[in-house]
């Protein structure tokens, strides 16, 4: 990131989890954040992620904006949202992870986003999407977020872009980064069931565990199965 960037507006697409919850930390680092967005789409684990991105916001003196996408809920098909089946369980990149695929949900919250900035000339959108994701998730994917950051680019008069600082990282080293950053991950949530406490055995709170044992940091998370 160039140091002039520090001067560029910035919206962050935050969900409350760890991944997006460092790339807030990371833009209010190197860019100038004007806001960031939460989107309520009927996720099982919405009412549970969405308060951490808003203690983070009010830590950090940003913005916070929740946006309901309720028709997500109603017409899309993925065992993530509250209309679908049950979470499965296993590690993030078996093929079972495939049924927590909510389609196209990243083109669309960034599209939102886009719009967004667009409003207050801001010059680029923050996504956490990394490596560790593309396995499962096609809009996760650098191919994906290329185009879809030219489209915006192309689309926009403040010429918006996408930034993607974690595109190349793996969960264990985005914790590296948020804990040199100052995040305290004991104030965001992974876990998809969106229950009381992490399960400890769905994909992303596998992710999770072995984010924290590969970058060799405690892991402050409270699972049922501990």
């Amino acid at each position: 990131m160039e140091k002039n960037n520090r001067h560029k507006k910035a919206i962050v697409l935050l969900s409350g989890g760890m991944d997006s919850v460092t790339a807030l930390y990371w833009a209010n680092e190197n860019l100038q954040v004007q806001g960031a967005v939460s989107f309520d789409y009927g996720a099982k684990h919405n009412h549970k992620e969405i308060p951490f991105a808003q203690k983070h916001c009010a830590l950090l003196g940003i913005k916070h904006n929740i946006i309901s996408l309720q028709f997500m809920n109603d017409l899309f098909t993925s065992n993530l949202l509250k209309s679908g089946g049950d979470i499965p369980e296993g590690h993030y990149e078996e093929e079972n992870m495939k049924l927590t695929v909510v389609p196209f949900r990243n083109g669309i919250m960034l599209a939102i986003a886009a719009g967004y900035a667009e409003s207050i000339q801001a010059q680029h959108l923050v996504i956490a999407a990394h490596a560790g994701d593309h396995a499962i998730y096609p809009d996760c994917r650098e191919s994906f977020m290329q185009s879809m950051s030219n489209a915006i680019k192309n689309g926009t008069y403040s010429q918006t872009e996408i930034i993607r600082p974690f595109i190349e990282d793996r969960k264990e080293d985005i914790a590296q980064k948020g804990n040199l950053l100052g995040v305290d991950y004991a104030l965001t949530w992974s876990c998809y069931k969106g229950k009381e406490l992490h399960c400890g055995k769905c994909g992303t709170c596998v992710e999770r565990k072995e984010a924290f044992a590969k970058a060799n940091l405690n892991d402050p998370t409270q699972y049922e199965l501990d």
